[in-house]
Parts: C-alpha cells; sequence; structure tokens
C-alpha cells in the first residue's frame, strides 16, 4: 500500500498540468501514487498524461466536474493519506513529508500548511505574490464555525487522513462551486482533528480570467445558500444548533438574500424565512432589504413580509 494517493482532477489544464505532476515527483518522499482523472479534456491533457508512462495512474471519463472527477479519484486511491492536488497549483518539495509528520506526531486528521498565491501578470506569467498564514482557531474557537465561515485553503495545502475521507464518504456535487471549502468543512463536521504545519507548502494560481465563483456570482451565492441549508439540517440533527452557530447562519443569510431578492425571487422568500427562524431579532441588514423590498412590493407589504417571518417559530 502506498503511504500517499495523490489525486489530480484534469479538465483542459494543459498548460500547467506537467508543471503540477513534476511537484509531486519532486517530493522528498518516494512511497506515492499518482492517480489523475481526466474530466473530459478537449486540449492536449491527454497527450501529456499519457508522457508520464508508469509514473502516473490515468483514468479518462465525459465530464462531470471537478467533484465527480475527486470522487473517482478517491475510489482508486490505496494510501494512508490523501492528497487533493488541482490541476493547475504546486506542491513544494516537502509538503508531503512536513504533513505526514505533523499528522503521526498529532494523531491529527488533516494537516494544513501556509500557501502562497502565483498571481498571473501577463498571460501564462506568474509571480510570487501573498503568503496565506491562518489558524483555524484564530477564526473562531469553535472550528466548525471558523470553517463555516471564513477559513479556507485549497486543496494543494491540505492532507487528509484516509480515516477522515472515510468518514466524509464523499466530495458534495451538489455544490459545484464552492466544493473545495465544504469538503474541509466536512471534516469539521466529522470531528475532525486538525493541525497547523508551519511554513508554506503550496503555491496557488491566481488566474486573470475570472474564476468559477466570479464568472458566476448568482450561483456561487446560490450555492453558498444551498451549503447554509445544509450545515444547518445538520446541525439540526446532531442536536448542536448552538447560539453561536445559529448566528454564524443568519450571517450567511444575511449575505445570501442581498443577491437573491434580486435574482430568484422564491429562495430569496425561503432564505428570508430561515434568516429569521436561526436570528428573529436580526436587523442589521434589514432596512437595505427593506428599501428594495418596499421598491419592488409597497410599504405594506414590505412591513407584513418582515413581521411574518420574525413571527416564525425557530
Amino acid at each position: 500500500m502506498p503511504l500517499v494517493s495523490i489525486i489530480i482532477p484534469c479538465y483542459n489544464a494543459e498548460k500547467f498540468l506537467a508543471q503540477t505532476i513534476n511537484s509531486v515527483l519532486q517530493q522528498t518522499v518516494s512511497d506515492y501514487e499518482i492517480i489523475i482523472i481526466d474530466d473530459g479534456s478537449t486540449d492536449s491533457s491527454t497527450e501529456i498524461i499519457k508522457s508520464f508512462g508508469s509514473r502516473v495512474r490515468a483514468e479518462f471519463q465525459t465530464n462531470l466536474g471537478a467533484s465527480a472527477a475527486r470522487n473517482k479519484g478517491t475510489e482508486l486511491a490505496q494510501g494512508e493519506f490523501i492528497q487533493y492536488l488541482d490541476a493547475d497549483d504546486l506542491l513544494r518539495p516537502d509538503a508531503l513529508e512536513k504533513r505526514i509528520t505533523a499528522l503521526r506526531e498529532s494523531d491529527a486528521d488533516v494537516a494544513y500548511s501556509d500557501w502562497q498565491k502565483l498571481i498571473e501578470v501577463e498571460p501564462g506569467k506568474f509571480k510570487l505574490g501573498e503568503v496565506i498564514s491562518r489558524k483555524i482557531e484564530d477564526i473562531h474557537s469553535d472550528i466548525q464555525i471558523a470553517l463555516f465561515t471564513s477559513f479556507w485553503s485549497p486543496p494543494a495545502a491540505l492532507l487528509y487522513h484516509r480515516r477522515i475521507v472515510q468518514k466524509i464518504g464523499s466530495w458534495n456535487e451538489s455544490l459545484p462551486i464552492i466544493q473545495d471549502a465544504r469538503f474541509l468543512l466536512d471534516a469539521g463536521l466529522m470531528g475532525g482533528k486538525f493541525v497547523h504545519v508551519p511554513g508554506v507548502r503550496a503555491e496557488y494560481r491566481i488566474h486573470n480570467n475570472p474564476s468559477l465563483s466570479r464568472r458566476n456570482p448568482v450561483e456561487f451565492v446560490k450555492d453558498c445558500y444551498r451549503n447554509g441549508c445544509q450545515v444547518q439540517e445538520f446541525w439540526e440533527r446532531q442536536g448542536e444548533l448552538n447560539p453561536e452557530r445559529k448566528k454564524a447562519l443568519a450571517q450567511l443569510y444575511d449575505y445570501t438574500a442581498r443577491t437573491l431578492l434580486m435574482a430568484d425571487r422564491e429562495l430569496f422568500k425561503e432564505n428570508l424565512q430561515r434568516l429569521y427562524q436561526v436570528e428573529p431579532k436580526f436587523n442589521p441588514s434589514l432596512p437595505k432589504l427593506g428599501g428594495i423590498i418596499s421598491y419592488l412590493i409597497g410599504i405594506t407589504a414590505t412591513q407584513w413580509c418582515v413581521k411574518k417571518f420574525r413571527r416564525s417559530p425557530i
């Protein structure tokens, strides 16, 4: 059994794929397997993958999305540890060694290291940018709230123990835009223990062309809202929806309501009801929302709507 399984989902990554694979081949540990799931690429990614021969295991499928590709790779993985790696990101040479050591010494489930942005300055050319160094507990003492709200790391900066991956079960294919953030959150929801590995161990590309979240801002917000609904329901089932978690949910629902009001009226009404269910007295954005609703449906209807949702039972 290999020590580490590196799973790389690939879709039209011909510009970066070879460099990404080579960053794995240059690791200071050698007991690993590289699994590449080509998700229906139409560029030269297939030829690049094949050029590495037996050094990689490749599977080819129709375009089903990155989460489906990662799920397929996870099914094939044999390692004690799982490293998900996007096809355009890079591992520093000692990334796996340092994270494995940290997981073993701490008996943790997820090791996360510092990471550095690679900023595209002109087409195809990148320069080193900001170093991101944060500890989860610095965001919030409740790890689940920290992961639900503002802590995020790219997959390249994370190493998972197989046992937590098995507890999570699979990547959430219902959230195509925030899938990597949700998988990390799922590790927390499953009771995973996290250990920070100081020092930059990964490089994350920031492209000039907009990311999926920026190209589809409404869909991004819908993903965030769906994620909130799923997490709320999880906390309720576990009997763990405490006041601090209600506050975190309310802040999310306040954020998503502003976009959904103009983009999806039915989803907005559902969103607003959830907001006042978790926090009946929540009102920071109410003047903004109230002004827009008043413009759309009238003052009287707005007052009725707000009172109705505030009186909704928790």
